[in-house]
C-alpha cells in the first residue's frame, strides 16, 4: 500500500525505538508531536526528577514497602495534590503527560505513570497492570495499588467492582488481567484513548496520525488496522480504507465486529 509520508511519525518512530529514553520521555515526545510542538521535553523531567528527590529527602531509614509506598502516597497525592480528574475524565488533556504534570489531575494510565516513576527514588519496583478499563499499579504479588484513587491499596473485591463499573457486571475478574504490560503497549493504549477523542470530535487527520503513531509500534495491531480503514473512509479515501478493513479480517476473521465491518465493506462497494 502506497502511504503518504508523514514525518512527525517516523520522528516518533525513530524516538521510541532508541533504548536511551524510558516511558516518561516517550509519553512526552508523543505529547509534542501531537498537540505540544514547542514542549521542553528536559522541563518536565526536571519537574518529575524534583517530586522524586524530594520524597527521597523525606524518608527515614526504613526499606519496608508499606511504609515507601505510605510515604509515596503522601507526598504524591496529599502534598502535590495529584488526582483523578472525576469532573473530565476523558478530556484529551488527561492522556498527555505535561498536562497532568501541570495539572496535578489525569486518567488512571497516566497517573501510573507518574506514580511508578516516583517510586524509582525510593528503590520501589512498581509494574503498570494494564487492567480492564482502568490501569493500576502492583509491587511484587502482594500489592495492588490504585494511582487514581491516591495509592488505594486494592484486593479482588475492588477490582471486580471496577470491572462492574465498566462492563456491566459481564465481565469477571481474572488474575491475568493484573499482568505487567510494556511500554509499547502503553503508548498504544494512550493513542488509542487520543484517537478516540480525536475522533469523536470529527479531528479525523489527528486521530489518523495517532492510529499510524500506534501501527509504527505495532504493525500488525488489529484493532489499529480496523480503525486506520475506517478513517480512510472517513476521509474519502474509499480504496485505501477497503485494504485496510480486509486486511483487519483476514489476520481477526472471528472478531467480534465481523458483521459490522463486512456491512461497512459492502455498503462502500454499492458507492463506489
Amino acid at each position: 500500500m502506497n502511504e503518504k509520508f508523514d514525518p512527525s511519525v517516523a520522528e516518533w518512530e525513530l524516538f521510541v525505538k532508541a533504548l536511551d529514553y524510558n516511558i516518561v520521555e516517550k509519553c512526552l515526545k508523543l505529547a509534542q508531536i501531537l498537540e505540544y510542538p514547542d514542549l521542553n521535553l528536559n522541563g518536565y523531567i526536571e519537574k518529575i526528577d524534583t517530586i522524586g528527590k524530594s520524597l527521597k529527602l523525606d524518608l527515614n531509614q526504613s526499606k519496608n514497602p508499606t511504609y515507601l509506598i505510605s510515604m509515596l502516597n503522601e507526598h504524591l497525592f496529599s502534598h502535590h495534590g495529584f488526582k483523578g480528574d472525576e469532573e473530565d475524565y476523558y478530556n484529551p488533556k488527561n492522556n498527555f503527560l505535561n498536562e497532568v504534570i501541570d495539572r496535578k489531575a489525569g486518567i488512571p494510565i497516566t497517573l501510573s505513570i507518574i506514580y511508578s516513576q516516583i517510586a524509582k527514588y525510593i528503590g520501589l519496583d512498581l509494574k503498570i497492570s494494564g487492567f480492564p478499563s482502568h490501569v493500576v499499579v502492583s509491587y511484587k504479588q502482594e500489592m495492588i495499588l490504585d494511582p487514581y484513587h491516591g495509592g488505594k491499596l486494592l484486593n479482588v473485591d475492588d477490582l471486580q467492582a471496577i470491572l462492574d463499573s465498566n462492563y456491566a457486571g459481564q465481565v469477571q475478574f481474572s488474575p491475568e488481567f493484573l499482568n505487567e504490560i510494556d511500554e509499547t503497549k502503553i503508548l498504544i493504549r494512550i493513542l488509542r484513548n487520543l484517537r478516540s477523542s480525536y475522533t469523536h470530535s470529527y479531528a479525523y487527520e489527528k486521530a489518523m496520525r495517532c492510529t499510524d503513531m500506534a501501527l509504527a509500534l505495532d504493525p500488525n495491531g488489529p484493532e489499529d488496522i480496523r480503525d486506520k480503514g475506517i478513517l480512510e473512509i472517513r476521509l474519502l479515501h474509499n480504496e485505501k480504507g477497503l485494504k485496510y478493513l480486509n486486511r483487519y479480517l483476514k489476520i481477526n476473521p472471528n472478531a467480534e465486529d465481523v458483521d459490522f465491518i463486512l456491512e461497512l465493506i459492502k455498503s462502500i462497494r454499492k458507492k463506489d
